[in-house]
């Protein structure tokens, strides 16, 4: 079982950066895939970024060069830094951890970006 816990959202202006934390508890967190998925209004999650164990990274398209997802296992960590924000990043951002057939979600972190 892993718990997981997102902070870091809030509101900020068009060109911002913000960084989203994800803090694990539980078992070995180091055994388990990170990603990032964002609500936005009236739409459907999406994935926004992906970490392995071993630190590869993938992203959205619409995302790509503007964010970083990265990963610190001694902490038990997860990160987004979002930088050059749109308001079209405006949403729900909700930490996943994966392995397996063993998927976590945390309760997501309110990200809105104003024009």
């Amino acid at each position: 079982q892993v718990q997981l816990v997102e902070s870091g959202g809030g509101v900020v202006q068009a060109g911002g950066s913000l960084r989203l934390s994800c803090a694990a508890a539980g078992n070995v967190f180091s055994n388990y895939g990170l990603g990032w998925y964002r609500q936005g209004p009236g739409k459907q999650r999406e994935l926004v970024a992906a970490i392995t164990t071993t630190h590869s990274a993938n992203y959205a398209v619409s995302v790509k060069s503007r964010f970083t997802i990265s990963r610190d296992n001694a902490k038990k960590t997860g990160y987004l830094q979002m930088n050059a924000l749109k308001p079209e990043d405006t949403g729900v951002y909700y930490c996943n951890a994966n392995w397996g057939a063993y998927v976590y979600w945390g309760q997501g972190t309110q990200v809105t970006v104003s024009p």
